[in-house]
């Protein structure tokens, strides 16, 4: 079986963010956790092999990646999309600008573009600088970040310190002329040595400009925002039964790692409309004095009057002093577990629509559950579908899952989602 697209994300929720855009243009798409061992017996026109990869050492970020890339081409796919996150979450060793070589290297080819443009969620690029919302990404909570702090919004210079290959920019002027202005310029930048091209984005009309002069391209590094404008390439329009899932029933919950400020608001509203949350704290944890095994108990016998919360969120100053006490990796590490303990104990009790936030945390909730794919829905907010999955404690039927990055959703999501 082959399908048209092969993408490689960075990290479970982006991967579901990237697969949702696919979706919402008309591609039946499957999600995978990890490589597969074999091929999909499944019809779909898109694969999103869903890595965790985003911040570990570059080396072992190019290596998973590239055999991704090995499982995608043993499928035939056409094109080959390298997702991150719409804040280009990374560091000045990698692992955007490394796996990106590789990924190069690896396809024989010597250009390709970078954007994290996403609009429907306010990440802009405009002269090679990324927004989110109205503040430069260097001023907006990711420079708090306490893994990727992001204190550059200049994506030229931030990818040019991870890459050996010259990095450029398509700027807006050639965007807004369309994709014979984007095939001239990026003629030009190929001409003058460049390997890679950071490409402006101010709106969903610029994506699907951009996207048909994509169309011969071998790989694609971008955050989802580019997906809208990549399945009309392959003759695939939008269409309603793309997003149909199997039906569930069960109980409602919501896990939350992130500590974006997105995320905090949300918790903070949550609370606010009178529903039951616990709050862990990775010092407790670490001593003992809270476990997953007391959260279910406190979450078992309310689980069935409504959606509950167990969170780790917390503010960057609490964030800091956590890992100033633990250390930066023992902390996030503690938390993952736990709360993938979490998360699997509450399906063990009958939940089967869960709602997880974070990237790491939503990696480590998919690996303890056992989900080894997902099938990708409609949208909750942009960037957010609910999915479809069996899992070890959940088979047949299976449950839904919604997989949602930090920094994404309105301050209601995690009431609006149940209801979506």
């Amino acid at each position: 079986m082959s399908f048209p697209l092969g993408c490689i994300a960075d990290d479970f929720t982006g991967a579901t963010d990237l697969a949702n855009n696919l979706v919402r243009a008309g591609m039946r798409v499957v999600q995978t956790i990890g490589v597969p061992k074999g091929p999909l017996g499944a019809e779909v026109d898109a694969v999103v092999v869903a890595l965790k990869s985003r911040t570990i050492a570059p080396a072992d970020a190019i290596a998973q990646s590239l055999e991704a890339l090995r499982w995608l081409q043993a499928q035939g796919v056409k094109q080959v999309y390298f997702k991150y996150c719409s804040t280009f979450d990374s560091t000045p060793q990698g692992n955007i600008g490394p796996v990106t070589e590789a990924l190069m290297d690896a396809l024989s080819t010597d250009f390709t573009i970078a954007t994290p443009a996403f609009p429907d969620n306010q990440r802009t690029v405009f002269k090679g600088y990324l927004f989110v919302g109205d503040m430069l990404l260097s001023e907006s909570g990711m420079k708090d970040h306490p893994l990727t702090p992001m204190t550059d919004a200049n994506l030229v210079r931030v990818m040019q310190a991870q890459c050996r290959r010259k990095v450029g920019l398509i700027d807006h002027r050639a965007v807004a002329a369309g994709a014979d202005a984007v095939r001239a310029r990026i003629a030009q930048l190929k001409a003058d040595g460049v390997g890679i091209a950071v490409v402006d984005a101010v709106s969903n009309d610029d994506l699907l400009r951009l996207g048909p002069a994509l169309a011969d391209m071998p790989l694609v590094t971008a955050g989802s925002g580019v997906a809208i404008g990549l399945p009309g390439n392959f003759g695939i329009a939008p269409s309603p039964r793309a997003a149909a899932l199997p039906p569930v029933s069960g109980l409602h919950a919501v896990v939350s790692g992130s500590c974006s400020t997105a995320t905090n608001r949300q918790v903070r509203d949550f609370i606010a409309r009178g529903h039951p949350a616990l709050a862990l704290d990775p010092i407790a944890v670490s001593e003992g004095r809270q476990s997953a095994e007391e959260a279910l108990a406190w979450a078992a016998p309310m689980l069935a009057r409504g959606p509950v919360l167990v969170y780790s969120t917390a503010d960057p100053q609490e964030v800091k002093a956590t890992q100033g006490q633990l250390g930066v990796e023992a902390a996030g590490a503690l938390m993952e577990r736990t709360l993938a303990a979490v998360a699997r104990g509450l399906v063990e009790r009958g939940v089967r629509r869960l709602l997880v936030a974070g990237g790491e945390t939503s990696g480590a909730c998919v690996q303890a559950l056992g989900i080894a794919q997902l099938q990708i829905g409609a949208q909750i907010d942009p960037g957010v579908p609910w999915c479809h999955a069996l899992a070890d404690v959940a088979p047949a039927p299976g449950m839904h899952i919604a997989l949602k990055s930090g920094n994404f959703g309105t301050d209601d999501f995690f009431t609006k989602a149940f209801s979506a």
